[in-house]
């Protein structure tokens, strides 16, 4: 490169940049660096939505099972333990109420999923709890 009197600037590149050169490897490095960054906190939290679900699913069936026991056995949470251990879930709690009747009433169920975040503030294995409710109406009702 030249200045205005024809001599050449020493160090100069084609583009007349001094001192430049490699920097948008840095800048590209960089960039890399935060995209990964990003990429990783949203697997993060997609894992911990996933295990959230999970959870709540399992919760969900576990007290549809318990459920459909009112009136038929005389123990309604029996197969709330195996429902939630088939969906990789911990059965914590399983409350029945039942109607006078003893053919009608709810279940309150809570689980548990141990999951392993090791991005999270407490890096290891963290625990979701969910909880659902199921009940069946009293024979002849809507």
């Amino acid at each position: 490169m030249t200045n205005r009197r024809g001599a050449a600037r020493e160090g100069a590149d084609r583009w007349g940049a001094v001192g430049e050169r490699g920097s948008a490897s840095v800048l590209v490095l960089a960039m890399s660096a935060l995209v990964l960054l990003v990429g990783v906190v949203a697997a993060e939290r997609g894992a911990a939505v996933l295990a959230r679900h999970r959870a709540q699913s399992a919760a969900d069936l576990a007290a549809l099972a318990a459920a459909a026991q009112i009136g038929v056995s005389p123990d309604p949470c029996r197969l709330a333990a195996p429902i939630a251990a088939a969906n990789r879930a911990q059965l914590v709690s399983c409350q029945p109420t039942l109607d006078p009747d003893g053919r009608s009433g709810t279940v309150r169920v809570l689980v548990r999923i141990s999951v392993h975040l090791p991005l999270t503030a407490a890096a290891g294995t963290q625990t979701v709890r969910a909880a659902a409710r199921a009940g069946r109406l009293r024979p002849g009702t809507r």
